[in-house]
């Protein structure tokens, strides 16, 4: 039989493009701030992770620059051969100071993080119980697994109660794994009652805190939120949201810390951080410390685009964190209404089927520490319009 061997890459892409499911990202013409360049044309950003406006800070920059003249471009190597210089055990020392953990491992990203490590903590004769609604990069490290997975609804902690009594006969190790934040969402898993029930079963906990960092607990994630921190086994994280640059950890005990570095594949065979990038890590940590202005003014900005949405008749679902969805039910609506802000100058991206249920599209709204009052009374008023226009409100 003679076949085409690479045929199956443009249907596919075909196929989603027919559906409407196949991604068209903008190219932004400059820095990522609260607002951005597209096709030279100023609009409002409300669908970036960069919540507290650090990748344009001046002292991260400046860090930056003083590290390539320090160090170079790159680091040579991967960390466990050569790639290994004082500048990422700075920030490791960092991570592990900010977060209250005994140590951290810094990952080139916090995909592989969850890629490489979820796999290495539970093996053929463990179990793994995941949340529902977990994230993507969680589920691919599940899926490299040879242990027996379970899954609970969403947030239920009977239901994973219930499942822990299940498993508990049989594993030899349970890891329960559950996102800290909802990146679809944006509400907040219950830690103080995932760890509760893990230390009766015996469990180890992983939250990934990629939407937490920066923005719950001070800035210093959801174990300080909840007085939890150094209680939760691995807290993975990220540098590509809050912090404002790029990479993945996972801070804990010291044990995690050796075990990750000699076992977690993607660590061990990935390139290491330019140093650029490892200086502005270490500053995004310092600037934190010392500035909790921009967390305050995130919460600031998120609670007041809340309540003003909630007040004309959105529903934002059961968000408590500034991921602000806007509930359209339907992806045809979330579209359109998307297109709607984008004609006002407001860059906030739909989010639809298959990524969300059929019945659940929304536009994902994030707010940042630079949005000025002047910006979310011009989104808020865009929303107004075409909420009326497409009778999503009254």
């Amino acid at each position: 039989m003679k076949r085409n061997p690479s045929a199956f890459l443009k249907e596919t892409y075909d196929e989603l493009v027919s559906k409407n499911w196949d991604w068209r990202p903008k190219t932004l013409e400059g820095p990522s701030g609260p607002h951005v360049t597209v096709g030279g044309r100023e609009v409002i950003m409300f669908c970036s992770n960069n919540y507290l406006n650090l990748s344009n800070h001046p002292r991260l920059i400046k860090a930056a620059h003083k590290a390539l003249d320090k160090y170079g471009a790159g680091s040579g190597s991967v960390r466990p051969i050569a790639g290994t210089m004082d500048i990422h055990l700075e920030v490791e020392k960092a991570v592990a100071k900010f977060k209250g953990t005994e140590d951290a491992l810094v990952y080139q990203t916090g995909f592989a993080a969850n890629a490489g490590l979820i796999p290495q903590l539970v093996e053929q004769g463990d179990a793994l119980v995941t949340d529902e609604l977990n994230h993507g990069s969680i589920i691919d490290g599940v899926r490299l697994t040879k242990a027996e997975r379970s899954i609970y609804k969403h947030s239920d902690m009977g239901e994973l109660e219930k499942v822990m009594k299940d498993v508990d006969k049989k594993a030899r190790r349970i890891l329960i794994v559950t996102d800290g934040v909802f990146s679809m969402d944006g509400d907040v898993a219950n830690m103080p009652d995932i760890v509760k029930i893990a230390n009766e079963f015996g469990a180890m906990t992983y939250v990934d805190d990629a939407h937490g960092e920066g923005v719950l607990g001070g800035g210093r994630g959801i174990g300080y939120h909840f007085k939890l921190h150094g209680k939760i086994g691995v807290e993975m994280g990220t540098f590509s949201k809050a912090f404002g640059v790029v990479g993945g950890l996972a801070a804990g005990s010291h044990d995690l810390r050796m075990f990750a570095l000699n076992k977690s594949r993607t660590w061990l065979l990935s390139g290491s951080h330019p140093p650029q990038v490892a200086a502005a890590q270490l500053e995004a940590i310092k600037v934190l410390e010392s500035e909790p202005e921009h967390n305050k003014k995130l919460w600031d900005n998120t609670n007041y685009f809340k309540k003003e949405l909630l007040s004309m008749g959105f529903n934002i679902g059961k968000s408590t964190t500034p991921i602000t969805p806007v509930m359209t039910g339907a992806s045809e609506l979330a579209v359109q209404l998307s297109d709607g802000l984008w004609q006002d100058g407001i860059y906030a991206l739909p989010i639809t089927f298959p990524m969300v249920a059929r019945d659940a599209a929304r536009i994902r709204n994030m707010c940042n520490t630079g949005h000025s009052k002047d910006d979310l009374s011009k989104t808020l008023a865009s929303y107004e319009k075409w909420g009326k226009k497409l009778k999503l409100i009254p």
